[in-house]
């Protein structure tokens, strides 16, 4: 079983949505997935059309250690796509965190119990680098970050980058950067090509080749409670995120590294 965060501290560049569409596209290449929604607001769990009522269990029960992997994951209507849904209780996990010994592996503890049900555990971190983002990179593999095409964006990934190495050196000596996606592309803006320009030269091949562009049709998607990849499959952003699902399954560790 294979563990992927989506993670980056900045807010508005595109995990969820990420998270989604690849999600779906590695489960349609027959892969079974499962999605674990870190982010309080739950948007993942919205967007895979996950009502209030069917969360009956949460990430946060899992922290917490009331339930275990497999009885809080929830069948999506995407097939081989599953979701350990987001509640409200989450917004107050690190606070109750902070009183758990080895706090920052209670994710990691529940995600080896959930045995060989699943090929490839996608996580959607929130927007921060607090306790429930550590706990996701300390039971990953691999770190997979969407970066927005905007002028902070490679200030923003510093810190991230050194937040990984910290994780490396106190937690998780096997955390690698499975790639960064650049989302949010618009090829009229000058200021675009210059981001992705600055981060190619940067970072180099870690950089993914498929870049996700500014689609009204990936914003619509979340409020169908489908992914973009089932609300249009054929619309420019749902064309790059199969694009992107490829190359993800390409860097993915085998089962032999991950162990």
């Amino acid at each position: 079983m294979i563990v992927i965060a989506v993670a980056n501290q900045k807010g508005g560049v595109g995990k969820t949505t990420t998270a989604i569409n690849v999600g779906t596209a590695l489960a349609a290449t027959g892969l079974r997935v499962l999605l674990l929604d870190l982010d309080p607001q739950g948007n993942a769990s919205t967007g895979l059309g996950i009502g209030h009522s069917q969360r009956e269990f949460s990430t946060y029960d899992l922290l917490i250690g009331d339930t275990s992997l497999e009885e809080a994951a929830v069948a999506t209507r995407i097939p081989r796509l599953d979701i350990v849904p987001a509640t409200v209780d989450l917004s107050g996990a690190e606070i109750e965190l902070i009183e758990f010994d080895a706090r920052t592996h209670r994710l990691d503890r529940s995600v080896r119990s959930g045995g060989d049900r699943w090929d490839v555990v996608l996580i959607d971190c929130p927007p921060s680098l607090g306790l429930l983002t550590i706990n996701a990179m300390v039971a990953s593999h691999a770190l997979l970050v969407p970066l927005q095409c905007e002028f902070f964006a490679l200030e923003g990934l510093s810190q991230l980058l050194t937040t990984v190495e910290r994780i490396r050196g106190r937690f998780n000596p096997g955390l690698s950067i499975l790639g960064v996606v650049l989302t949010m592309y618009d090829r009229r803006n000058r200021l675009t090509d210059q981001v992705s320009d600055d981060v190619r030269a940067v970072l180099g091949r870690v950089v993914f080749d498929t870049v996700i562009p500014r689609n009204v049709r990936l914003s619509e998607a979340p409020s169908h409670g489908v992914p973009a990849l089932i609300y249009d499959h054929r619309c420019a952003g749902s064309q790059a995120y199969i694009a992107l699902a490829r190359e993800v399954i390409g860097r993915m560790p085998s089962a032999a590294e991950a162990a």
